[in-house]
């Protein structure tokens, strides 16, 4: 219970009675038998926090495995809630975690702050000071953090500690509220071990579907409806939207979690040697056949094989495709004998299969048996604010990679980041990122401790001026060409630059841009430059 006699500072000196106090918690209380969504439970904690508490910043991160992931925040860059902050690349929140008491930080401690350089609305290269953090507890369990940071060094000096160990006790009731209406959505042991499965999966490969849009929150309803049957899966959307994300996902989260998933592209292999990967051969079938050797599909027995760039398949491949996924019988090159394989397929293009099939370049029998269910993956520039979460995450894998102590943007890089139209999606996002990190750190002789990118860093041309002889909302015919001239220039543009860098090195331009080499013969003679 709260002292009656305590009295709390705020921010600009006004004294905070008990009854004030009670006045700021009592909504809290009361909101904890509401129907409110996560991120507005969360959203009024860290607002009531900031209003008992001084300071300029304050977030609400959940530990996951060994890794800190932001869930709401106030007063910190939006990039902030994209970032993933491993424990154990953080001092300070190592320390926050190992202590069950409240922790405040010394002004002149040299133990590096996550959050510098992240506060909203701060020029220039101001760190925290000031930092104060809590660790919350559900069931006993060390759940996550709460933290309140500011650029005063001397900030937090009037906080009773008590007030704030009662609030503590507020906000562990909140997010115990939370799990537990988490917990009854996921009310089977089935879904949640399939819940368990995808943590696994995202804290193994280091990625997650990062986002918060509304296209993002439909993707990922689709992505838990279909996981949840058997059904082939037909994945669509431009390159570099993370279609292979969305197939770890799908796996992960279906009733074949426990068993293999196995992906083969397409596209990276010669016509000879596709049937070879994806049915295996007996010793002696062709030239090289040293030994039996199993293809994919008996690898992926029981579980999920991932066909990316589906739509580079040969029509003779596709047919035998299509006795595999009908009867689940296979045949090994070589063999006479059959082998009887249970597996889900989930196949991805960045094609029109429908227009393929139309000029006979694929087959029509095997493109209806692949899109029992389609999904579309929408392109980057279809999720609005996403792409500062998208962000974030990736300024913070280059801030570890690179040695940093923060890495951030400056507003101008923000804006830009946001008008600009993403033709290469988020592996265009990714890459920009890292390479526009590097080339900051070696033209920045101080090594100052925080790294601010700006727009300039970018260099990205403006996006496209809107066409205002077409009236609002018209689509024309002509403005779907202009935009895939744009794509197809941007495309001869980045490999005509990395071909100039690796003085024609198609091996080296493939590593750059992280392409497989037959993928980028592909693209070269698409483009005209082979």
């Amino acid at each position: 219970m709260v002292n009656s006699t305590l009295v709390e500072k705020t921010p600009d000196g006004v004294n905070l009675t008990a009854e004030a106090l009670l006045d700021v918690l009592t909504p809290l209380i009361l909101d904890l038998s509401r129907e409110l969504s996560d991120r507005e439970r969360y959203r009024r904690l860290l607002s009531s926090l900031r209003a008992l508490f001084p300071g300029d910043a304050a977030a609400l991160l959940r530990l996951e495995g060994d890794t800190l992931v932001p869930l709401a925040i106030d007063g910190l860059s939006s990039d902030t809630l994209g970032r993933r902050f491993r424990v154990g690349d953080h001092p300070r929140f190592e320390q926050l975690l190992s202590r069950p008491e409240p922790t405040r930080f010394a002004a002149d401690s040299d133990l590096p702050d996550p959050y510098d350089g992240l506060v909203q609305g701060v020029a220039g290269h101001l760190e925290v000071h000031d930092c104060l953090g809590c660790p919350l507890f559900v069931r006993g369990r060390p759940w996550g953090l709460l933290t309140l940071d500011a650029l005063d060094p001397a900030r937090f000096d009037s906080i009773d500690m008590a007030s704030l160990r009662a609030f503590l006790g507020l906000a562990a009731a909140t997010v115990s509220v939370v799990e537990r209406i988490d917990t009854l959505a996921r009310s089977t042991e089935e879904e949640r071990r399939r819940a368990e499965a995808y943590r696994q999966a995202s804290s193994q490969s280091r990625r997650e579907m990062v986002g918060s849009s509304d296209a993002h929150t439909h993707l990922m309803k689709e992505i838990e409806v279909v996981a949840g049957s058997d059904l082939t899966v037909l994945i669509t959307g431009e390159t570099g939207v993370g279609k292979e994300l969305v197939a770890n996902a799908i796996h992960a989260l279906s009733s074949r979690a426990n068993k293999p998933l196995i992906s083969l592209n397409c596209a990276a292999l010669p016509d000879t040697l596709v049937e070879s990967e994806l049915f295996g051969h007996v010793r002696g079938a062709f030239s090289g056949a040293s030994s039996d050797r199993r293809g994919k599909f008996e690898l992926a027995d029981g579980g999920t094989i991932f066909l990316d760039e589906v739509g580079e398949l040969p029509l003779l491949v596709q047919a035998k495709l299509l006795r595999v996924l009908q009867n689940g019988q296979l045949q090994r090159i070589g063999s006479d004998h059959e082998h009887k394989v249970d597996v889900r397929l989930i196949a991805a293009t960045n094609r029109d299969l429908a227009e393929e099939v139309r000029t006979g370049r694929f087959r029509a029998d095997f493109y209806h048996r692949l899109s029992v269910y389609p999904l579309r993956v929408p392109p980057l520039r279809e999720r609005g604010r996403d792409v500062l979460l998208l962000a974030g995450f990736f300024l913070e894998e280059n801030r570890s990679r690179l040695g940093l102590l923060s890495l951030r943007l400056a507003a101008d890089a923000q804006a830009m980041l946001l008008r600009y139209p993403w033709p290469g999606n988020v592996r265009e996002l990714e890459h920009l990122i890292g390479r526009s990190a590097l080339k900051a750190l070696a033209a920045n002789r101080e090594r100052r401790r925080i790294l601010t990118l700006t727009a300039a860093d970018f260099a990205l041309s403006a996006a496209p001026a809107e066409d205002t002889s077409q009236t609002p909302g018209e689509t024309t015919e002509s403005g779907t060409k202009d935009f895939r001239s744009a794509v197809t220039e941007f495309e001869r543009t980045t490999v005509l630059d990395a071909l100039s860098r690796h003085n024609q090195n198609w091996a080296a331009v493939a590593r750059e841009l992280g392409l497989d080499r037959a993928n980028l013969n592909r693209l070269a003679k698409r483009l005209g430059l082979k």
